[in-house]
C-alpha cells in the first residue's frame, strides 16, 4: 500500500518541473540566473511595450505578460532556458480578431484579449489531458518556414504607418499596402527622422553588441531626447502616461459564451505558441543536454496564460529571440524567468513615469528589428530546389497569411499540412522488384535498370503504409504491370510488405481484391516482410487462408527458388 501511495505521490510531481530540476541546483547557479533574469527584464521592458502597442493594448500590458507568464511557465514548464512572454505574431493576431469582436469598445477590448488568455489556457490544459502534443507535429518545418514569413511581413505592414507618421490601415498585407502607398505624401518628417534613426541604432547595436540589450538603451535615449527636444509638442506621438503598480488579480468580467469566435481564436493562438515554443526549447534543450516533455508544454504555456489573464494581460508564449537572449545572458534554469518578473514588478512600481515621452515611432522600429529573423527568403528558395512539394507546402503557408491574416493563416497553413501529407500518402512509390545480379538480393528495378528481371514472376514492395489513403492506388499499378506482362508466362505474383510497416483494412481488402483477380488467371499471390502487426492484421482478416499462409521468415528468393525447382 505504501509503495502505491509513494507511485502515486512521484506521479504527481513528476507534473511539477522544479521537483526535478531543484535537487540538482547549486549556488552556483544562482548568481547566473540573477543576471540573466535582469537582462531578459532589460530586453523586455521595450519589446513588451511595443507588442502591447500592436495588439491595440495599453503599454504596460505587455510588461504584465512578461511578469505573470514567466512565473507560470517557471513553475509548469519544462524548458530551462524557454522565456514566456507577448510575441509579435500573437499580439497582431489579438489586434485584428479582438478588433473586430470588441466593436470600437475599448474596454471590451481589453477584456476580451485577456479572455483570450484564460481561454488558452483552458485548451492547453485539455490538450494535455488529451496528448495532443502528438498532433502538433503534423504541422511541419517547411510550413512553418512559409508562416513565419508571412507572418513577418504582415506585422512589418502594420507598423510601417507608425515609423511614417500616417494613420495606416486596413485588414490583410494588401489592403495595408495600398493604403500606406496612399497616404505616403503625408509622411511626417520629424516623424520618420525619430523612427529611422532607432532603426538605424537598433540595426548597429545589434550588430556592433550582440547579446545587449541594445533596444533598451535605444528606448532610454529615444525618451531623454523626446524629452529635450520637445518632441510631442512638434506632434510626434508618444505612448503617455503609463499606470504604475501591479496588476490586480481579477477574473474578467466576461465567459466564453458571451464572446462569440472567442474558441478559434484561442486554438489559433495556441497551436502557434506551442509550435513556436516548443521548437524553440528543443534546440536548447539539446545544447544544454536535457530531456524535453513535449506533453508538459501545454501545462506550462496553460499556466502562463492562467496568470496572465488572471492580471489582465493578453495571451503569451515561449519566442526564439526572448530565450536566446536569456540563453545568452547565462540562464541555467527557470529560476531566471522568476528573477525577470521581480525586476519587471520593480519597473512597474517606480520607473513606469520615465516612459511617458517614448515616441511610437521608436516602438514601431522595435518591433520591425525583432520581426526581421521570421522572414527567411533564402530558405524558400533552398526548398523550390530541393523539394518543390515543401516549397508549396511553404507557400500556401506564406500567401495565406498575406491574405487572411494571421489567426486564419495558421489554421489554414494547420488544414495545409494535413492535406499534404494525404496527397503525399495517396501516391506511393510501387517498387517493382530485380535481382542484384550476383547475390540473393532484390531491389527497385525502375531505379537499378541493371538489375535482372524475375523470370515468370513479378515482385512488388509499396514504399508506404498500405493504408485507405493509398491502397486503390497501389492496386491499380500493381494490375497495370501484370497486364504489361505476357500472361502465359507470369506464374507468380509476390507482395513485400517490408517497407509498409503500418496496414489497416483498407489495405487488407486491396489485397483480397488482387488476390482475386489473380486467382481468376490461376496465378498465385504470396507475401513476404510483412511486419508483426500487419501480419496480425492479414490473419485476422483470413488471407493467409488465401495466399498458403504469412510466414515470418519467407522470403522473396525462397519463394522464387521453390518457383525455378
Amino acid at each position: 500500500m505504501k509503495k502505491t501511495e509513494a507511485g502515486g505521490v512521484r506521479k504527481w510531481l513528476s507534473w511539477l518541473p522544479p521537483t526535478q530540476w531543484l535537487p540538482d541546483y547549486r549556488a552556483s547557479y544562482l548568481p547566473c540566473d540573477i543576471v540573466a533574469g535582469i537582462t531578459l527584464a532589460a530586453y523586455a521592458i521595450p519589446v513588451s511595450l511595443a507588442y502591447a502597442t500592436l495588439a491595440g493594448l495599453q503599454p504596460q500590458v505587455g510588461i504584465y505578460g512578461y511578469l505573470l507568464g514567466g512565473l507560470g511557465y517557471a513553475l509548469f514548464g519544462s524548458s530551462r532556458q524557454l522565456a514566456v512572454g507577448p510575441t509579435s505574431a500573437i499580439s497582431l493576431m489579438i489586434a485584428s480578431s479582438v478588433g473586430l469582436m470588441s466593436e470600437g469598445d475599448v474596454e471590451r477590448f481589453a477584456q476580451i484579449a485577456s479572455l483570450a488568455a484564460f481561454a488558452v489556457a483552458a485548451l492547453a490544459m485539455i490538450s494535455w489531458a488529451l496528448r495532443l502534443s502528438v498532433l502538433v507535429k503534423l504541422i511541419s518545418d517547411s510550413i512553418l518556414v512559409g508562416f513565419k514569413a508571412g507572418a513577418g511581413l504582415t506585422i512589418a505592414m502594420s507598423q510601417l504607418p507608425s515609423l511614417f507618421g500616417v494613420q495606416g490601415g486596413g485588414q490583410n498585407f494588401f489592403e495595408r499596402l495600398l493604403l500606406l502607398l496612399g497616404q505616403i505624401g503625408g509622411t511626417d518628417p520629424i516623424v520618420l527622422a525619430v523612427g529611422l534613426t532607432a532603426l538605424l541604432a537598433l540595426v548597429a547595436g545589434d550588430r556592433l553588441l550582440p547579446g545587449r540589450p541594445v533596444a533598451l538603451a535605444v528606448v532610454c535615449l529615444s525618451i531623454l531626447a523626446a524629452t529635450l527636444l520637445g518632441l510631442p509638442a512638434m506632434g510626434v506621438p508618444i505612448t503617455g502616461a503609463i499606470p504604475s503598480g501591479l496588476p490586480t488579480f481579477q477574473a474578467s468580467s466576461l465567459r466564453l459564451h458571451d464572446v462569440e469566435g472567442i474558441m478559434p481564436l484561442a486554438g489559433g493562438v495556441l497551436l502557434l505558441a506551442y509550435i513556436e515554443g516548443i521548437s524553440a526549447a528543443r534546440g536548447f534543450a539539446a545544447e544544454h543536454g536535457y530531456a524535453l516533455n513535449p506533453r508538459q508544454e501545454f501545462l506550462g504555456i496553460g499556466a502562463a496564460n492562467l496568470a496572465a489573464a488572471m492580471g489582465q494581460g493578453f495571451p503569451v508564449a515561449g519566442g526564439l529571440s526572448q530565450s536566446a537572449v536569456n540563453d545568452k545572458a547565462g540562464a541555467r534554469s527557470p529560476l531566471a524567468l522568476v528573477f525577470a518578473s521581480i525586476t519587471l514588478a520593480l519597473c512597474l512600481l517606480y520607473l513606469t513615469g520615465l516612459l511617458e515621452n517614448l515616441p511610437k515611432a521608436v516602438l514601431a522600429a522595435v518591433v520591425l528589428t525583432a520581426v526581421v529573423g521570421l522572414i527567411d527568403f533564402p530558405e524558400l528558395l533552398r526548398m523550390w530546389r530541393v523539394s518543390q512539394l515543401d516549397f508549396y507546402a511553404a507557400a500556401i503557408a506564406f500567401v495565406a497569411v498575406l491574405l487572411l491574416g494571421i489567426l486564419q493563416g495558421i489554421l489554414l497553413a494547420a488544414l495545409a499540412s494535413v492535406v499534404l501529407l494525404l496527397i503525399e500518402a495517396s501516391r506511393p512509390h510501387v517498387a517493382f522488384l530485380g535481382r542484384i545480379p550476383g547475390t540473393s538480393i532484390y531491389s527497385d528495378i525502375g531505379r537499378h535498370p541493371d538489375n535482372e528481371e524475375l523470370a515468370n514472376a513479378i515482385a512488388f514492395r509499396p514504399e508506404s503504409n498500405l493504408i485507405y489513403v493509398n491502397a486503390d492506388t497501389v492496386l491499380e499499378t500493381v494490375l497495370d504491370r501484370i497486364g504489361v506482362a505476357k500472361a502465359a508466362d507470369l506464374r507468380l505474383v509476390v507482395c513485400d510488405l517490408s517497407a509498409s510497416p503500418l496496414l489497416d483494412l483498407a489495405g487488407s481488402a486491396m489485397l483480397h481484391k488482387l488476390h482475386a483477380e489473380l486467382a481468376a488467371r490461376k496465378i498465385p499471390l504470396r507475401i513476404v516482410g510483412a511486419h508483426g502487426r500487419a501480419r496480425e492484421l492479414l490473419r485476422g482478416d483470413k488471407l493467409d487462408e488465401k495466399v498458403g499462409g504469412i510466414e515470418r521468415g519467407l522470403s522473396l528468393d525462397d519463394l522464387l527458388k521453390r518457383l525455378s525447382g
